[in-house]
């Protein structure tokens, strides 16, 4: 069962002093949520494979008014907890606290059947969508708990609630990542103001969905722009106190 607030009309400054790390923040719905957070009053952190894209969401943000934000290149498939730890003591040195981390990032895979499987690809995938998240994740919880009201958003999938033929490590990780989500959500009920919930897309104009989809015209999906009022509310203030949820951003 999954939540939808697609509808959500957020504030002009929703987002005014909050710290928002995010996670495949280069391109597709990561660059649009940085520029959009940014929008909304946010300092973001941009965390990505390519400096180059980096550096280009950086340039956009501060032409359109936005607050500096940050730039920490990053390769997750790479990454080791020295990495994340090594990047929450340069966020607890810069700005003391963080308010939002986004997990963003993802590896798409093969679409091919489970006994054809690449086993190195599998590893990759895992890696990315499951193990750097929680490497991640463990390291900037202390920094989460100096905000007033910390949030953690883990990027779902609806092969991650229902498993589909071909989908394989891509379709496991999510199921791992909602397992990740629910028991952090749990661990933290009651003890933290940090809420952690999962959000899924949907069908969005990517290139990720145009590797999975060949065939299909981009033009009929849904733009990331379109999608951006479930992120904000998991950002902001409306969402406090809401925790351990699976939300959908458009209606199924």
């Amino acid at each position: 069962m999954s939540d939808f607030v697609g509808d959500y009309q957020a504030p002009s400054d929703l987002l005014k002093s909050k710290i928002i790390l995010i996670t495949g923040a280069g391109d597709g719905i990561g660059k649009t949520a940085a520029k959009t957070f940014a929008a909304h009053g946010a300092t973001v952190i941009l965390l990505g494979r390519t400096t180059p894209k980096l550096e280009a969401v950086y340039d956009e943000i501060e032409a359109a008014g936005g607050p500096q934000p940050a730039i920490f290149p990053m390769d997750l498939g790479a990454a080791k907890i020295e990495d994340f730890e090594s990047l929450a003591e340069a966020i607890r040195n810069e700005f003391g606290r963080l308010d939002g981390l986004l997990h963003n990032a993802g590896l798409l895979g093969q679409r091919t059947p489970i006994g054809n499987y690449n086993f190195n690809t599998w590893q990759q995938v895992m890696q990315v969508n499951v193990n750097a998240a929680f490497g991640l994740t463990k390291a900037m919880l202390p920094l989460l708990e100096e905000s007033e009201a910390g949030s953690v958003v883990f990027t779902s999938s609806s092969v991650g609630v229902k498993g589909r033929a071909y989908w394989g490590a891509y379709s496991v990780s999510k199921f791992a990542t909602e397992g990740l989500m629910q028991v952090l959500a749990d661990e933290l009920e009651g003890v933290s103001n940090t809420r952690v919930n999962s959000l899924n897309p949907g069908a969005t104009r990517t290139t990720m969905r145009a590797t999975a989809y060949p065939a299909e015209n981009p033009q009929s999906v849904t733009s990331a722009e379109d999608i951006m009022p479930t992120y904000l509310y998991l950002m902001g203030r409306d969402s406090n106190g809401i925790s351990g949820k699976h939300f959908s951003a458009q209606k199924k």
